[in-house]
């Protein structure tokens, strides 16, 4: 694993397109459009120090962001309540070109190593996610309003 070079651009759209396509054939079209996550959006990722690429020799497999620090949208929650209001981190945008297992779990040791309090959000469609964050000890805390508007499920662990 390490942090993600802007040469990797062409790499990490590459599995986004992969990812998508698997999040639509599991049930789940809608959370992210064929232009997400855009170019300078990566950029912005990269620049921030919290995108990171995970390899498998040299080829790359799977990406993810780890921001320390508050989220603007996680600021307002509904149906419900964050575990605790101590600083925390979010892990957004995992992606894998689907050729290695256990890819959230490299990420989620990843972040746990890092931070005590993590939060998390997925789109209501997105099982897959969902399954993964409840075996791993995240809790379902509510609903929150992404950046656009949209709603996702947030999920929260605290070791």
């Amino acid at each position: 694993m390490r942090q993600t070079a802007p040469e990797d651009l062409p790499h990490l759209k590459e599995i986004f397109a992969i990812a998508r396509k698997f999040m639509s054939e599991t049930g789940n079209p809608g959370q992210w459009d064929e232009n997400y996550p855009g170019d300078q959006l990566l950029r912005e990722d990269m620049d921030n120090g919290d995108s990171y690429v995970i390899q498998k020799g040299n080829t790359i497999v799977a990406t993810f962001v780890l921001r320390g620090g508050t989220d603007p949208t996680y600021n307002v929650i509904y149906d419900g309540q964050w575990l605790n209001d101590e600083p925390y981190a979010v892990i957004h945008r995992v992606a894998s070109s689907g050729e290695v297992k256990g890819v959230i779990r490299v990420v989620l040791d990843f972040a746990r190593r890092q931070y005590r309090n993590i939060r998390v959000d997925t789109h209501a469609d997105n099982k897959v996610m969902q399954h993964l964050m409840q075996k791993e000890g995240f809790r379902y805390c509510g609903v929150i309003h992404c950046w656009n508007g949209t709603e996702r499920l947030a999920y929260q662990y605290v070791q």
